[in-house]
């Protein structure tokens, strides 16, 4: 990440804190299974970069990884913003992460785990980024954006 990119303000700190404190039912989910460096990757949530908080950040890997509701409608400009930083965004959509055969919320949680060994400068082996509570199936996860 480039100099000058973690800069923010108080207020910026004092609306993470209230925006940890108030996740939504999507964020919950998906931060179950990135916390606690349960994929092998540590994540931060509710991340303060430039003017911007991330949903939920991985400093290793340089990846954040941002629930889509309605609320992200200057996603382009953000994103461009977070590559000129060196992050890269990955973005899912809000109700992917409540799939009713847990096929799709999976397959998203592989595509995390596999943005961070891609991204990461030191990647883990694969036994030790192996979700413990990984079922099979599932192919939405799109690329990039």
């Amino acid at each position: 990440m480039k100099r000058g990119a973690m800069n923010h303000s108080v207020e910026q700190n004092v609306r993470a804190r209230q925006l940890r404190s108030e996740m939504s039912a999507s964020e919950r989910r998906l931060w179950e299974q990135l916390r606690k460096k349960r994929l092998g990757y540590g994540f931060r949530r509710q991340v303060p970069v430039g003017p911007y908080i991330l949903d939920f950040y991985c400093a290793q890997a340089a990846l954040c990884v941002e629930v889509d509701g309605e609320q992200h409608a200057q996603a382009a400009w953000r994103d461009a913003y977070l590559r000129s930083v060196g992050i890269e965004t990955l973005r899912i959509p809000s109700l992917d992460l409540f799939d009713e055969n847990a096929a799709v919320f999976q397959a998203w949680i592989r595509k995390v785990r596999d943005a961070c060994q891609s991204r990461s400068a030191t990647p883990l082996p694969p036994s030790s980024c192996t979700n413990h509570h990984e079922a099979g199936g599932g192919s939405r996860p799109q690329p990039f954006r």
